[in-house]
């Protein structure tokens, strides 16, 4: 079925995305594209009573990051540097202690990205990263633990889940602090 088939109310979903993708895959030739099934039209065509979403795509709309005083004024994202501190086995602590205070005196939630560690500050960023995977996920330390043996560090719920290793129970990974 086709998105012209579909009943009006399924058009109207694609409606955004139709204009988005007229906006930029004809950046230079003018066009507009009117949302619900018109044909596209020259801009100076479009009609006051015309559908809620029309995008204009105008050469005017083609402006560089360098000469756009918006764009400069927007504040510059630094991606934080991250030192590798330790490897070792991590585990996960789950429902079961749902609810229950930790160390910093908030309650244990399996849903947050959040962890146990013996001696890092509470409130720090840690990245645990699954070396077998290369998948990884920032956490705070809000707990103190793991009191288990070889265990580095203790994982919510969640930040297990994340990494891969809430399955298995526990697994390596490697913890990086974020650099100063």
């Amino acid at each position: 079925m086709t998105a012209f088939t579909k009943p009006v109310r399924a058009r109207l979903s694609l409606a955004p995305l139709m204009a988005l993708a007229a906006t930029v895959a004809m950046p230079v030739t003018g066009l507009v594209l009117i949302a619900g099934g018109a044909t596209p039209a020259f801009a100076g065509e479009v009609s006051a009573a015309a559908v809620p979403f029309t995008a204009i795509a105008a050469p005017s709309a083609l402006v560089s990051e360098t000469s756009n005083p918006v764009i400069q004024a927007l504040p510059k994202y630094e991606t934080p540097k991250y030192e590798t501190i330790a490897s070792g086995m991590a585990s996960y602590y789950g429902r079961e202690l749902a609810g229950n205070r930790t160390a910093s005196g908030e309650r244990f939630n399996p849903a947050d990205l959040t962890a146990a560690h013996r001696t890092l500050p509470l409130g720090s960023k840690v990245r645990v990263t699954n070396p077998r995977t290369g998948d990884s996920v920032i956490v705070r330390i809000n707990d103190r633990g793991p009191f288990h043996g070889n265990r580095l560090i203790d994982l919510s719920e969640a930040a297990a889940r994340e990494i891969g290793i809430r399955a298995a129970g526990s697994g390596k990974v490697e913890l990086a602090v974020e650099a100063d």
